[in-house]
């Protein structure tokens, strides 16, 4: 979480209102709560991902 609040504070506002919606990994894991990060651990910040697409131009859905 302190690494979290120092990524709040550092990248402002915009920032802190789109890591609402992300998922926090610590060294490939989830990382849920008071996880303690030390200085060797890599820390992903992944934003929310919708699934599917649309139709893809010029090709045609089997029947």
């Amino acid at each position: 979480a302190a690494v979290l609040a120092e990524a709040r504070r550092r990248y402002g506002d915009d920032f802190a209102e789109i890591l609402d919606g992300c998922g926090v990994w610590v060294n490939g894991e989830p990382a849920h709560g008071d996880l303690p990060v030390g200085a060797a651990d890599e820390v992903a910040v992944l934003p929310p991902v919708s699934g599917g697409a649309g139709s893809t131009p010029g090709r045609r859905r089997p029947q």
